[in-house]
């Protein structure tokens, strides 16, 4: 069954030719019968062929088709040729007027040519033996078939002019997203390298400082200048993996800086964090485990803006007796990172912080920085209620 629908979305005309020879053949039966006269039997024939024409033709030309099938009906009525199977092409050409939606002009025409066939085809050839009432009656009757092709057809107009706008706003909707998401990823990427720039520049500053040191006690204290060379070593490294990583993701377009920056948060400013956020009223309950080390800027900076834009959230969404939790763990080759939520509001705030889809600009932030330190992020709606973001933070970045 589902081939056959297939195959006749797909070849429209070649069905319409199949019925038109279906119509033919009705048609020949019909007016081939012994009831008719020579004369009229030869016309009949003729009204036949041009029915199926009609039915043929009816998606090329469905205006054109309406008139040859009005021409017909009044060329009946002409030369005595009484309603019979070819006039079924006439229930076919109102369909696909009233379903193509062309001119208005058309389907109007289609309506009142099917509300007046029966009654003039019962003024032509008038119903022996049945009284007035009964002829209106069957009059009446044989109308209902022309309305009802009209109004079917002008159903399925309306039906896919309704489609065909949805999904006209759903490509423009999935258009608008897409756009919404890269100026959001840019200004995100913008802000990221501003906020990093102090970074790179402290560990500039402090291979400065150390060289400086280095080549002042290099002969007095030969000690203290190995120990200056490798702090300038590692200092480098890290200035190294950090600019590798900023080259392959940012592309700043914001022209001159400011030239206002402020040094930059860290892993031991979230306890601030979290004392800040609890002092407005949420309960935030921080713990670190493992033992803590220093750790690369980058990363440093990352963790800080994920703990505070959960937190953020948390505030914002999760009404007015949310609970919070923020975790550190200190693994041997990175840093995890865990902050939850049992708050009401996570339904809005997949909504009105993160967008229609599920990839709001606060998430696409989180993913640009945990991607741009290598690591992963894991964020969705808790079990039982609340909002969890999960974090791994390695130490190096993925090759």
């Amino acid at each position: 069954m589902q081939r056959l629908y297939d195959f006749l979305r797909r070849h429209p005309t070649g069905v319409d030719s199949f019925f038109a020879v279906v119509l033919l053949g009705l048609s020949s039966a019909w007016a081939l019968d012994e009831s008719f006269g020579a004369g009229p039997r030869l016309v009949s024939l003729l009204v036949g062929v041009a029915f199926s024409v009609v039915v043929a033709a009816r998606r090329r030309a469905p205006e054109a088709m309406l008139v040859l099938a009005a021409v017909l009906g009044l060329a009946q009525l002409l030369l005595d040729v009484r309603p019979g199977v070819p006039d079924l092409g006439m229930l076919v050409a109102i369909y696909t007027v009233a379903a193509r939606g062309g001119h208005p002009w058309a389907s109007r025409l289609a309506l009142a040519g099917g509300i007046a066939a029966a009654p003039v085809a019962q003024l032509r050839w008038p119903m022996q033996d049945v009284s007035g009432g009964g002829r209106v009656f069957l009059t009446l009757v044989l109308v209902v078939p022309f309305v009802l092709a009209w109004v079917l057809g002008d159903s399925m107009r309306t039906r896919r002019a309704y489609f065909d706008q949805l999904m006209e706003r759903a490509t423009r909707l999935e258009k608008e997203r897409a756009a919404q998401a890269k100026v959001a990823v840019a200004a995100e990427r913008a802000r990221i390298a501003r906020e990093l720039h102090d970074v790179v520049a402290h560990n500039v500053s402090v291979m400065v400082v150390q060289a400086d040191g280095a080549a002042y006690v290099l002969d007095a204290a030969p000690d203290q200048a190995k120990e200056a060379l490798q702090t300038i070593s590692g200092t480098g490294r890290q200035a190294l993996a950090e600019m590798r990583r900023l080259l392959g993701v940012l592309r700043s377009e914001d022209g001159k800086e400011s030239g206002e920056y402020v040094p930059q948060p860290d892993v031991e400013q979230i306890e601030v964090l979290v004392e800040q956020v609890r002092q407005a009223g949420i309960t935030v309950d921080f713990k670190v485990e493992g033992t803590p080390r220093p750790l690369p800027s980058g990363v440093e900076l990352t963790a800080y803006r994920i703990v505070q834009e959960a937190l953020t959230n948390s505030r914002k969404h999760g009404g007015p007796d949310v609970g919070a939790s923020v975790r550190l763990v200190y693994f041997d080759d990175g840093l995890g990172l865990l902050v939850e939520d049992d708050g009401r509001g996570v339904a809005q705030a997949m909504q009105e912080d993160r967008g229609a889809d599920g990839h709001g600009q606060g998430l696409i932030g989180m993913r640009e920085r945990v991607g741009m330190v290598g690591g992963t992020l894991d964020a969705g709606p808790r079990p039982g209620g609340g909002f969890r973001i999960s974090a791994l933070l390695p130490l190096k970045a993925a090759g």
